[in-house]
C-alpha cells in the first residue's frame, strides 16, 4: 500500500510534489490506515557517469540530493523514513527506460551521451541495486521492462542513433517471440543482488513486465508484485482489462508475491469525484484481488470523496487480510461476477461487480460462499456499514458500474474441514502442466490503451489461457468427471504438482479422474498425494469418462503436502484433470 508518482505526474516530478503528497497521507490518516510506500517512477535520472557509472539524480527537481560533490537521494529517503513512510525508486530490465522510448519529447529525460543516458539495470544491476538500497536507503524496486523490448536495432531512435541497439527479449503481443529465459535470468541476478544489500530482508521488487513473456504464471516465484497486464488509464473499459488479467489467476498469488493489476487510477477520468460508483469499485476490485494498492492521485488536491474511499478501513482490512486469499470468482459471466475471498477469521468477503450498463438483480446463495444454506448469514455492506440476515439465498440490487462489497458471517459448509478452494493462498501451483504458453481469450479487450484505436485493435496478448484454477478447470468449465459435476476442487493439466500448505489439518481428500473437457480421451493419468516428499497416496490410471476415484491421505503433521499428476500424453494442454471436492478435513486446530 502506498502512492506512486506515474498517474499523477509521469515524468514531471519533483521533491516538493512527491513530499506534498506523502504529507497528506500522514496528515490525512491514510498512512495510519496502512499507506506506507511512497513510489518516485520513471523521470528522476540526469544521467550515468562516465567512467564510472554512477547514476546523477535531477538536481534541479530534487534539490536535496545534492551532496557535496555526489547526489544521493539518502536525504530524501531519510525524510519519508522520519515520517514513518517507506521509500521506492524505479528501473529498468534494459539499458534505458520507457519514457526513453515512448516520450515525445526529451524534457525530463536524462541528458549527455549515448553512454550517459544509460540509465538501465543492464550491465549495472550490482552497482546500481547497491546504490539504490545500501547507499540511499531505499525500500522498493519497480522494475519496468522497456528497455529489453523496444530499442531493437530496427527502432527508429536507435538507427537515429540516439540509442544503442539491444536486441528485444520481451514482445507484450506474443508470447512465442518473448525470451523467456533471458528475461527469468535478469529478474534472477537482480533478486540476488537485493539479498546482498538486504540482508534483514527488508525490501519489494515489482516486476512490471506487464503480462508479457508468460509471466502471470512465473512472476509469483521472482518478486514481491507481479503486473498481470499492460498500463491502466483512466478509462472504465481499461480497467476491466486489467481487472480480467489479474481475477482468474487466484492460485498464482500468495502471500509474499501478489497479482497486480497496476496502480489506482482513483482521482482522474472515469474514476474522478464526477464517477464515484466507478471509483468505488475500483478500489473493492483491487481490494478482493489482493491487488497492491498503490494510490497514482495528486493527492495535495485529491477531494475528499475520492479520500474517503481509499481510506476505507473495512475494505482495507479485507485487501491485507492475513490468510493471503485473492478472491475466487463464484460467479462469471461478461456482465456479472461474484468474487468471494476467505479470510482468516473464518468470515468471507463477497463482492458483486455489475460490468454492464443496467441495474441488476443479483441472487447470492450459500452455495456460492460455500456456506450451509440451512443456517443464518449475515451480510455487513462495507460501505454503508448496514446489517442485513438471510437463509440460502437473497435477492441484491446492483446499479450499472456498481460493486457491492460485504463481509460475511455463516457457517462453513464442512464442519470440520475446508475446501482447497477457501485458501488459495495456500494453494501454489508449482508446475501447472502449461508447456506451450497461449493468450488468454476470456480478458477483456479495451480500445483505451496506450495507442487508442491506430492499428488493427486489441487481441488477446496475455499468456496464462490453460493455467490451474480454483473451481473451475483450466480453460474455465465447470469441474466435472464421468458426467459428475464438482462445485468445488482444483483444476489443472496433467504433469503438474500443486503445492499446499497444511497448517495443521489430519487428512486431505479429492475425487479425482480427467475431467470431460479434456479433448485427449486415450492417455491415463495417475494421481499422488505426498507429504514433505514421501508418497502416501496414489490412484490407478484413469481416463476420459471414468468415473472419479476417491483418493486420500493422512497428513497429520506434514508441513507442505504435494499433489501430482502425471500422464504418458506428449501433449497435456489437451487433458484438464480435476482435484473434485479437494478438502483438507479434521483440523487440529482451528484455521
Amino acid at each position: 500500500m502506498g502512492w506512486s508518482s506515474w498517474n499523477a505526474f509521469g515524468t514531471d516530478i519533483d521533491e516538493t510534489k512527491i513530499l506534498g503528497s506523502a504529507q497528506r497521507i500522514v496528515d490525512s490518516g491514510l498512512a495510519a490506515a496502512g499507506y506506507r510506500y511512497i513510489n518516485i517512477d520513471d523521470g528522476w535520472w540526469a544521467r550515468r557517469q562516465i567512467p564510472d557509472g554512477r547514476l546523477v539524480i535531477r538536481a534541479d527537481r530534487f534539490p536535496s540530493s545534492v551532496k557535496g560533490s555526489t547526489s544521493s537521494f539518502r536525504p530524501f529517503t531519510d525524510k519519508l523514513h522520519a515520517m514513518g513512510l517507506k521509500a521506492g525508486i524505479y528501473s529498468d530490465l534494459g539499458r534505458n527506460t520507457c519514457s526513453q522510448a515512448y516520450s515525445g519529447d526529451d524534457t525530463d529525460l536524462p541528458k549527455g551521451s549515448v553512454l550517459e543516458r544509460e540509465v538501465g539495470l543492464y550491465g549495472h544491476i550490482d552497482q546500481d541495486i547497491a546504490l539504490y538500497f545500501a547507499d540511499w536507503g531505499f525500500d522498493f524496486i519497480k522494475v519496468d521492462g522497456c528497455g529489453l523490448r523496444a530499442y531493437g536495432a530496427a527502432s527508429p531512435k536507435v538507427r537515429s542513433g540516439q540509442y544503442r541497439a539491444l536486441a528485444p527479449v520481451l514482445d507484450l503481443q506474443s508470447v512465442t517471440r518473448s525470451n523467456i529465459p533471458a528475461v527469468q535470468a535478469e529478474f534472477t541476478q537482480i533478486n540476488a543482488a537485493l539479498v546482498r544489500n538486504n540482508p534483514d530482508g527488508d525490501f519489494l521488487l515489482s516486476l512490471c513486465v506487464w503480462g508479457a513473456a508468460d509471466v502471470r504464471a512465473w512472476g509469483k516465484n521472482f518478486g514481491n508484485l507481479s503486473r498481470t497486464s499492460d498500463d491502466i488509464t483512466p478509462s472504465w473499459a481499461r480497467l476491466l482489462t486489467n481487472f480480467d488479467s489479474a481475477a482468474r489467476r487466484e492460485l498464482y498469488a500468495h502471500p509474499g508475491s501478489w497479482n497486480d493489476p497496476d496502480m489506482l487510477y482513483i482521482g482522474k477520468g472515469d474514476f474522478d469525484a464526477n464517477h464515484l460508483v466507478e471509483a468505488r469499485s475500483h478500489f473493492a476490485l483491487w481490494a478482493m484481488l489482493n491487488a497492491p494498492l498503490m494510490i497514482g492521485a495528486d493527492l495535495r488536491t485529491m477531494p475528499q470523496p475520492l479520500m474517503d474511499i481509499v481510506g476505507n478501513t473495512d475494505i482495507i482490512a479485507v485487501n491485507q487480510d492475513p490468510a493471503g486469499n485473492q478472491a475466487t470468482l463464484a460467479y462469471d459471466a461478461d456482465d456479472l461476477e461474484i468474487l468471494v475471498k476467505p479470510l482468516a477469521s473464518g468470515q468471507k468477503a463477497v463482492a458483486i461487480f455489475n460490468r454492464g450498463l443496467a441495474p441488476m438483480d443479483v441472487d447470492l446463495t450459500a452455495e456460492q460462499l460455500k456456506f450451509r444454506d440451512n443456517a443464518p448469514i449475515t451480510l455487513t455492506d462495507l460501505w454503508t456499514k448496514a446489517d442485513t440476515t438471510f437463509t440460502n439465498e437473497t435477492k441484491l440490487r446492483v446499479a450499472p458500474r456498481e460493486t457491492r462489497i460485504f463481509r460475511v458471517q455463516g457457517t462453513r459448509m464442512l464442519a470440520q474441514g475446508i475446501y482447497l478452494s477457501e485458501r488459495p493462498g495456500s494453494v501454489n501451483p508449482a508446475v501447472d502442466g502449461v508447456t506451450r504458453p497461449q493468450p488468454d481469450p476470456t480478458i477483456f479487450r479495451s480500445s483505451a490503451g496506450w495507442t487508442g484505436t491506430k492499428g488493427a485493435g486489441e487481441r488477446p496478448m496475455y499468456a496464462g489461457w490453460g493455467g490451474a484454477r480454483a473451481d473451475s478447470t483450466p480453460y474455465g468449465q465447470t469441474m466435472q468427471i464421468a458426467g459428475t459435476p464438482y462445485a468445488a476442487g482444483i483444476g489443472i493439466l496433467a504433469n503438474s504438482r500443486l503445492e499446499v500448505r497444511n497448517n495443521g489439518y489430519r487428512s486431505l481428500s479429492a475425487q479425482v479422474g480427467v475431467d470431460d473437457s479434456a479433448q485427449d480421451r486415450t492417455h491415463g493419468v495417475t494421481f499422488m498425494i505426498y507429504g514433505d516428499g514421501k508418497l502416501l497416496a496414489k490412484s490407478k490410471p484413469l481416463r476420459w469418462g471414468q468415473p472419479a476415484q476417491a483418493l486420500s491421505a493422512d497428513v497429520a503433521g506434514v508441513s507442505l503436502i504435494e499433489l501430482v499428476v502425471r500422464s504418458t500424453a506428449q501433449v497435456n494442454e489437451q487433458l484438464p484433470v480435476s482435484w473434485g471436492d479437494a478438502a483438507l478435513l479434521s483440523p487440529a486446530r482451528p484455521d
